[in-house]
């Protein structure tokens, strides 16, 4: 492992002495790792997987070229969220024996229940000058230890709004997969983790390495920190606990709307207490702050992927695009074609390809310069 004069700059003695110990026996990268209560197993197996497809020739899983060790204060199996367990193999101890201490989260539920061990541990490396590494909630868990002080910090979009509850006055970043923050690197979880595990291993070991550990996972190529996630935080901020999981229920089941009255049902309420939740809440009915949902995460779709306006339509539980682009328009004072064209890194520029919907929700406002015009992939049509 090659460390930059900052980074060395932020390590104590032992904490470097450790690393040139490594280096000499030929091992690059070396990680540390502990699982919470009822951990994401997705998140972690996608990390460690990385490391592991790294770390020796073929797939041989021989820790050469990076090594692993998942500690523990007691050294009984951890359960994930799926019941699946793990057993530790090494005991907290002096956290400058790795290059990097990843705290694998899971359910929401049980970041209270973290020892006080560990909580001491993660300090202990921070003033050691080791980077921690949060995935999934793990974020949560390095925030209550106290060490992402001054930092930012990456949640998933299902998150959060349960970090903003817990942890008062932060607002952490929900629309990229991972961040590094200096000393400090935290991702939203799942399939993020295998791209953080892949930037790690890119800087530590190499690229040809990183792209191989992700080409045996069948994941074509590794992505960049500021890659969206596929879901966005909810822009409505309700106290009202009960408004709070309506819209939440109402983004998860975003391509298959479901009523008010079926959201009732599922929540244990009937549909005027609900109701009268909302306008209370929010000053509006569940049926408008739904509709600014879905109209919300068009949007983000529209701004942040190359998806045709038609699939947006689809995946956003419209009927059709003509459908949409009426609610958005009536929503926004503009078209989701023009929406897209004006966003940032998009102005001043279009799309060589428009699908269907996009030349209908132009109309007249658009004649290209050419006297054809590409109509979805097997289409033309003359202007």
């Amino acid at each position: 492992m090659i460390l930059s004069s900052r980074e060395a700059e932020t390590r104590s003695p032992a904490a470097l002495n450790a690393a040139m110990r490594r280096q000499a026996n030929g091992t690059r990268l070396s990680v540390g790792f502990i699982l919470t209560r009822r951990f994401t197993l997705c998140a972690f197996a996608n990390f460690i997987d990385v490391l592991r497809l790294a770390a020796d020739e073929g797939d041989r899983s021989r820790q050469i070229l990076c090594d692993w060790k998942i500690l523990s204060n007691t050294m009984e199996a951890v359960s994930s969220s799926s019941g699946v367990t793990v057993q530790p193999n090494e005991r907290l101890g002096d956290p400058a024996k790795f290059d990097y201490i990843v705290v694998v989260g899971g359910l929401v539920d049980e970041i209270g229940n973290v020892g006080s061990d560990y909580l001491e541990y993660l300090r202990k490396a921070a003033a050691a000058g080791i980077p921690l590494v949060g995935i999934c909630t793990g974020a949560f868990i390095l925030h209550e230890a106290g060490v992402l002080k001054g930092y930012k910090c990456c949640v998933s979009w299902f998150h959060h709004r349960d970090f903003l509850e817990q942890f008062d006055g932060l607002e952490p970043v929900a629309d990229q997969i991972f961040i590094v923050d200096r000393d400090r690197l935290t991702c939203s979880g799942g399939a993020s983790s295998a791209h953080l595990a892949a930037y790690l291993v890119e800087k530590h070991i190499g690229r040809a390495q990183a792209s191989k550990s992700l080409h045996i996972m069948i994941i074509d190529d590794a992505l960049n920190a500021e890659k969206p996630q596929p879901g966005i935080p909810l822009q409505f901020k309700p106290q009202d606990p009960i408004v709070r999981r309506a819209l939440l229920i109402t983004q998860q089941n975003i391509d298959a709307p479901l009523s008010v009255a079926e959201i009732a049902r599922r929540m244990g309420k009937s549909k005027r207490q609900l109701e009268r939740r909302f306008q209370t809440s929010l000053g509006m009915s569940p049926q408008v702050a739904f509709m600014d949902v879905r109209l919300s995460i068009a949007r983000h779709f529209l701004e942040k992927t190359d998806k045709s306006i038609t699939m947006i339509a689809v995946e956003c539980g419209f009927c059709d695009s003509s459908h949409m682009s009426r609610m958005f328009r009536r929503r926004f004072g503009h078209s989701p074609f023009e929406s897209r064209v004006s966003s940032p890194g998009r102005a001043g520029t279009m799309p060589l390809e428009l699908d269907c919907a996009a030349v209908e929700d132009m109309g007249e406002a658009f004649i290209p310069d050419t006297d054809w015009i590409t109509i979805g992939k097997d289409h033309s049509a003359m202007i």
